[in-house]
């Protein structure tokens, strides 16, 4: 029996809740209500937020993502299972710490303030954090997006998913996950069932990191699952072979 019949798929920063698109359908197809809303300032096409920056956006910060997903979750009849990438990893973990879902699953999830990246993760990063550069929003090249999304890509597949999910981002939400204490996690607490997917070749949150996330948890009779998948970038929700990755939540959730 499912602990739950619904999901709710969190988008993390540099895209929008339109690349979820096939991965709603995907857990859909088995039976589930589910949930993709956009992340405050990040509601529209890509295309359209390249062209013109939503006006929410640069006032967007970590805990106003964390706290829309949250008011959502509130109006549901029941306790969702929450997936999230990337930032929204983190946003994963915060609400499970919440007790707001029954399981979550952190896709090449961001590291909460408590937990120290390598200097690759912060020299990547950077420009989006960049704290010379105040408010404006930021808009990754795609120069950035080929080296921290696209990596595993063939040319002509960067071009195509850069024109398909690239965003205008704020940078308050990347700099609230590392100055603010809203963005630590409590890892001595007892929580609902986590699982932690890392990509062999991310180039922003790497397996290594991911690894020592999910290893933080102390609470001995708390499920924390690790799965690796080879070969696959930080755009492993959507490049080839996302199937393998939705599958295997699948799999993890039916057996909780």
């Amino acid at each position: 029996m499912k602990k739950s019949n619904t999901i709710i798929l969190i988008h993390g920063m540099f895209v929008n809740n339109t690349s979820w698109n096939e991965w709603k359908t995907f857990f859909e197809a088995k039976g589930y209500t589910v949930y993709a809303p956009a992340n405050p300032g990040h509601e529209g096409h890509p295309a359209d937020l390249r062209a013109n920056i939503h006006p929410q956006l640069t006032q967007t910060g970590f805990e106003d993502v964390v706290m829309n997903i949250a008011r959502l979750i509130d109006t549901l009849p029941e306790k969702p299972i929450v997936i999230g990438h990337s930032m929204a990893g983190l946003v994963v973990q915060k609400l499970v710490e919440m007790d707001k879902a029954v399981a979550g699953v952190s896709i090449d999830g961001a590291p909460p303030k408590n937990v120290m990246p390598p200097f690759s993760t912060i020299k990547i990063v950077w420009p989006v954090i960049n704290f010379f550069k105040g408010n404006k929003a930021y808009m990754g090249s795609r120069d950035w997006y080929n080296r921290a999304f696209f990596n595993t890509l063939t040319e002509a597949e960067k071009e195509k998913a850069f024109d398909a999910i690239a965003v205008p981002e704020s940078r308050k939400i990347g700099r609230d996950t590392v100055l603010r204490s809203f963005s630590n996690v409590n890892f001595k607490k007892a929580h609902q069932p986590l699982l932690f997917i890392a990509g062999e070749k991310d180039t922003i949150f790497g397996p290594a990191l991911t690894r020592k996330i999910a290893s933080s948890y102390k609470d001995a009779n708390s499920i924390v699952d690790y799965k690796e998948f080879k070969n696959r970038s930080h755009y492993i929700a959507g490049e080839k072979g996302w199937e393998e990755v939705a599958g295997y939540i699948a799999d993890w959730i039916g057996k909780l």
